[in-house]
């Protein structure tokens, strides 16, 4: 009696002959360690992993992935540093993968966000005052009259210059850091 075989067993049975080269098998291997890191990454962006369980996870992996891994999300730590707030919990996980402390690096973008937001408030007060001083022009002023300069095209321009300036700076700290 004649077997029938299943679509499955049919492809299989095709696939046996195709052999993956080692390069496929190594592209494959990183995608997966990447997908693995980005992972990571994530939930420790999102505080639902802690540090130390990150590490623990990167000391699961084999011997042949833990650099690789440790490569990629310290690439990625070093990516996500910006002129936000968020930037002590990146050094953190930064100092942990290069195992040891990088506390002149972390003072000089402290200054640099220290710098960028103390310009930004001085553009922003120049603005409210130039808009006040429009208003008292036109005969409108008073304790209570509060100008609204969040949709300012100039003050977005001025910022956004200022911005630039200051990412060109916080690109040369990230190229500090990857070489440390």
């Amino acid at each position: 009696m004649a077997e029938i075989k299943s679509t499955l067993e049919l492809a299989m049975e095709r696939t046996k002959k195709i052999a993956i080269s080692k390069e496929e098998r190594e592209e494959i291997r990183r995608k997966e360690i990447l997908q693995k890191i980005n992972g990571l990454f994530n939930r420790y962006m999102e505080d639902h992993l802690s540090l130390n369980e990150i590490l623990k996870e990167i000391e699961r992996m084999d011997q042949k992935t833990r650099p690789m891994a440790k490569e990629i999300l310290l690439s990625q730590w070093i990516d996500a540093l910006s002129l936000n707030d968020k930037e002590d919990r990146l050094f953190r996980g930064i100092e942990a993968l290069k195992g040891k402390e990088i506390d002149e690096v972390r003072e000089k973008l402290h200054h640099l966000l220290s710098q960028c937001r103390n310009e930004k408030e001085k553009i922003k007060e120049e603005e409210k005052a130039k808009s006040e001083e429009a208003l008292r022009r036109e005969g409108i002023y008073g304790s209570a009259v509060e100008p609204n300069i969040e949709g300012s095209q100039h003050l977005e321009k001025e910022l956004g210059n200022l911005d630039h300036l200051y990412e060109v700076k916080l690109k040369e700290i990230k190229e500090h850091l990857r070489t440390l």
